[in-house]
């Protein structure tokens, strides 16, 4: 009995579209079953009186970021649709912001560092300009950081190089401790996307790639699958539709879901997907009357706030500095990041208790936030960002040197790289590695039609 599909994608992120996107140009048939009613995954946006409300956060350099501006040439989406974000990263210090973080001119103007803090970040700049092509973000493991964590690397510079610029950038952007992610990974990162000026965003919300790639293929929503089993040259997929069988199936979910529905996952899998542990993440967004931001010499897109200076957030993205369009004119749109530390308590609050308690931490660097008219929506992913540990970076090698096989795997932490670049990148490479295994004669069917069942990970708040 033939497969009913070719291919069996799990997973509507941009790994799991992208992956699609690649085996359906390739002339096979796939279907992509989502557990949520949109495609997107993290980089979802949520639209709500002219306000766009991203679930996530991203940011697409104009360096380091290949696939991704590949990808988006393909789809054809324009530059004006990809607009510079023009604004800096701020760190907060001794009461005030402090513009400049990842910016060249932070060895004169500061950025929060100490005079004697500015020398050390030279010697760092130096030292990883030396050993640039030794830093791979396709390949983290192979670095000449080996596999220290940030908070053992950093130690052999001034203190406030972790202080208030490793830790800062890691716990906001891709809510890390740095006692547990390794470094090789965040400096290859910082390394390739180069200064904030290079920066842009999606003009219209950050889920205009998943929507670009999800136009044309079929997509299952509300279709979560339960367990996936290889089955000799095939694939059974057991979900709430049934059971539905395969040429091939990608999983392209977080690292522990992929284990949890793999459960029989060959050792060499095994190893790296128990490895590739998540840190959770649970954002406020703030709809204002007006729009309000962190005061500062220079206009702040982003303001991080260090764990030595705040322990419930870890920084505050202005959305309406990052682009006008994402609140409607005159008004504003914060998002507050909570400290990963937090997390576990503030899940056990309501909704309303955790937008409070983030607002009162907030006003300390938006003055008038706490009386200002505002609505909210929490926004919660139990496995929000891939840790990118020292364990993780060991098994990586055995696992990307794993024989094809019917089940392949897809997403950031397949790279271990927490954007939007590496699970572009990861979904191309699952596609070429099901293509090589595959025959090259596709099957032929007619797609089945698929309904959407109602869900949403985002909550207002009054």
């Amino acid at each position: 009995m033939s497969p009913d599909l070719d291919v069996a994608v799990i997973g509507a992120g941009v790994a799991g579209l992208t992956t699609a996107h690649e085996l359906t140009r390739a002339g096979l048939q796939v279907r992509v079953f989502e557990e949520q009613a949109h495609v997107g995954g993290r980089m979802h946006t949520v639209r709500h009186d002219g306000y766009l409300i991203d679930e996530g956060a991203e940011q697409i350099p104009e360096r380091g970021y290949r696939a991704t501006w590949e990808l988006l040439a393909r789809l054809g989406v324009t530059a004006r649709e990809v607009p510079r974000i023009g604004k800096a990263v701020g760190v907060w210090r001794d009461g005030r912001a402090h513009p400049g973080v990842a910016d060249p001119a932070a060895l004169l103007t500061g950025a929060g560092l100490t005079p004697r803090a500015r020398l050390d970040l030279a010697r760092f700049l130096a030292w990883t300009a030396l050993h640039r092509r030794r830093f791979d973000t396709d390949r983290p493991e192979r670095t000449p950081a080996g596999a220290h964590t940030v908070a053992d690397f950093a130690r052999r510079y001034h203190p406030d190089l972790h202080d208030y610029l490793l830790q800062p950038v890691a716990g906001c952007f891709f809510g890390w401790d740095t006692a547990r992610s390794a470094a090789a990974p965040l400096i290859g990162l910082m390394q390739a996307v180069g200064p904030v000026t290079g920066w842009r965003t999606y003009h219209d919300g950050m889920d205009l790639l998943a929507r670009r790639l999800a136009d044309g293929l079929d997509i299952a929503t509300g279709s979560p699958v339960h367990e996936v089993a290889a089955d000799g040259d095939t694939v059974r997929l057991h979900g709430s539709a049934g059971t539905v069988t395969a040429r091939a199936a990608v999983l392209c979910v977080p690292a522990p879901v992929a284990a949890k529905l793999r459960p029989e996952a060959p050792e060499d899998e095994r190893d790296f997907l128990t490895a590739c542990t998540f840190t959770p993440t649970l954002k406020v967004s703030c709809l204002l009357d007006r729009p309000l931001a962190p005061p500062s010499r220079r206009p702040l897109y982003a303001l991080l706030t260090p764990d030595a200076e705040d322990d419930m957030l870890s920084g505050i993205i202005v959305d309406h500095a990052k682009h006008p369009g994402r609140a409607p004119a005159g008004k504003g749109l914060l998002t507050l990041m909570a400290d990963p530390r937090r997390i576990p308590e503030l899940r056990g609050a309501t909704r309303q208790e955790t937008a409070d308690r983030l607002v009162r931490a907030a006003t300390r660097y938006i003055p008038g936030l706490d009386t200002a008219p505002r609505r909210h929506f929490t926004h919660t992913f139990a496995h929000g960002l891939p840790e990118a540990t020292p364990e993780a970076l060991r098994h990586r090698p055995a696992f990307m040197a794993r024989p094809l096989r019917p089940v392949e795997y897809a997403g950031d932490w397949v790279m271990l790289r927490p954007a939007g670049e590496g699970a572009v990148r990861s979904g191309a490479l699952a596609a070429s590695r099901v293509l090589a295994r595959l025959s090259p004669a596709p099957t032929a069917r007619t797609p089945r039609p698929t309904t959407a069942t109602p869900r949403s990970e985002a909550r207002e708040t009054a």
